[in-house]
């Protein structure tokens, strides 16, 4: 049984920076893929970032390139999201989500087969 569990999230300033984590489990067969994707009100699903199990290839959406850093700890099956230069804009639920049918970093979010349960992310002064 395949288990995504995001921590990390809360209350940050404009211009602040936060750290999400996605602890994953389950995992017993084959390569891959990790993303982040986030959801505002009234808003579609909006992939973030992604990265492979393999050899942690990465991929950014525009709206996140140079302000979101994803990395991973293989020893302790975790990926992160380092947020820095947080906007109003950004606030949102953040899931992590898992393709356990692809090895490349993708942003397609319908091909995301496992999910968190979300955290909130509010970027608030």
């Amino acid at each position: 049984q395949v288990h995504l569990v995001e921590s990390g999230g809360g209350l940050v300033q404009p211009g602040g920076s936060l750290r999400l984590s996605c602890a994953v489990s389950g995992f017993t067969l084959g390569p891959y893929a990790i993303a982040w994707v986030r959801q505002a009100p009234g808003k579609e699903r909006e992939g973030l970032s992604s990265i492979t199990s393999s050899d942690g290839s990465t991929y950014y959406a525009d709206s996140v390139k140079g302000r979101f850093t994803i990395s991973r700890d293989n020893a302790k099956n975790t990926v992160f999201l380092q947020m820095n230069s947080l906007k109003p804009e950004d606030t949102a639920v953040y899931y992590c989500a898992a393709d356990s049918y692809s090895d490349h970093a993708h942003l397609r979010v319908y091909e995301f087969n496992y999910w968190g349960q979300g955290i909130q992310v509010t970027v608030s002064s």
